[in-house]
């Protein structure tokens, strides 16, 4: 099926999304997956949807990530009373590709930069469900701190993510960008959001970064502890895209708006940042009739999950399909195919 019978993005150059293929539909289909210990059946003459038990890798407690996991689970629990959804946090993105091609869990969340970095043999087992919503670069310090870009860091001590969490990846970058080495001009803390934010608000961090929608809850709460401000990193977005090394497309320069956290933005100043896409990914083997439903799901779930996590209201149709560097599942294919215009 060519671009040009799915929905487009403007000005995007046409390009072949979807292979065309028969449909084959079997009636009372049953399939029993490994991973997680979990199972799942599904059959296409059933109107009761996917049964069985899957599980999802979600991020750390207090992102966007696992707040995103808890509503959707919710919404399945409502719309596909027979599916049973396990959720599993992890330290994000590069440790959820790891879970689901190890077939501890059947769905994740990743960034499309760690998607392109991700080193495993077995990363072509791995398929795009949808474009979710973009991750926001944030570097958080305490309101009066002297640090007024991300070269001021040097010497200080910044919190910059988990091993295999996206943070970590592009904090990296970001820090290189800037002209400093991350392994000698900051005093690294390999901590998750919340750890991060006790450890400024404790005084044992000087900074830390978060990468995450807007707004992301323990950003929030911090906010209302303790006086904070949001240091701008638009101006690393070209000397990002001039790093070497596996998707440095991925990124873009964006804007935190002026509402997203009202009080660390009290005087309604934008600040300007770096952004990365998320996915939401399965292996090639997942069943493609489970994948249909769950991606139906995903859309048409926007609404009801946007009104408590807003970042999930920029999930769209128009955009979903573009899912770089993944190909689409499927199963995901058969949903998009059946929708377009």
């Amino acid at each position: 099926m060519a671009a040009a019978n799915l929905p487009s993005r403007p000005g995007a150059a046409p390009r072949r999304l979807l292979r065309s293929r028969p449909l084959l539909f079997c009636a009372a289909l049953l399939l029993v997956v490994a991973g997680a210990g979990g199972w799942w059946a599904s059959s296409a003459s059933s109107t009761a949807g996917p049964r069985g038990r899957v599980a999802f890798a979600t991020g750390v407690v207090g992102g966007v990530y696992d707040r995103y996991g808890v509503l959707l689970r919710q919404y399945l629990g409502q719309h596909m009373p027979g599916l049973r959804v396990q959720l599993d946090n992890s330290v994000g993105s590069l440790d959820n590709l790891e879970r689901v091609v190890a077939g501890q869990d059947d769905f994740a969340i990743a960034t499309a930069d760690a998607v392109a970095t991700f080193g495993s043999p077995r990363k072509p087992e791995l398929r795009a469900i949808a474009r979710l919503y973009d991750d926001y670069m944030q570097l958080v310090v305490p309101a009066d701190s002297p640090v007024h870009s991300v070269a001021d860091l040097r010497g200080l001590r910044v919190g910059v993510g988990q091993a295999k969490s996206g943070v970590n990846l592009v904090t990296r970058r970001l820090l290189e960008a800037a002209g400093l080495d991350p392994d000698r001009d900051v005093r690294s803390a390999q901590v998750g959001v919340v750890e991060a934010a006790d450890g400024l608000q404790k005084k044992e961090l000087d900074a830390f970064f978060w990468s995450g929608g807007l707004p992301t809850t323990a950003l929030t709460d911090l906010s209302q502890r303790t006086p904070i401000r949001i240091v701008p990193m638009g101006d690393l977005s070209d000397p990002l895209h001039q790093l070497a090394g596996p998707g440095m497309d991925a990124y873009r320069a964006a804007t935190i708006p002026a509402d997203a956290y009202p009080d660390v933005q009290p005087e309604r100043v934008a600040v300007p940042t770096v952004a990365v896409p998320n996915l939401l990914v399965t292996r090639a083997d997942v069943d493609p009739a489970l994948v249909e439903a769950l991606t139906r799901a995903v859309i048409d779930s926007r609404d009801a999950i946007g009104g408590q996590v807003h970042a999930a209201q920029l999930v769209d149709l128009r955009t979903a399909v573009y899912t770089d560097p993944l190909p689409l599942h499927d199963g995901a294919e058969r949903y998009y195919l059946s929708v377009k215009p």
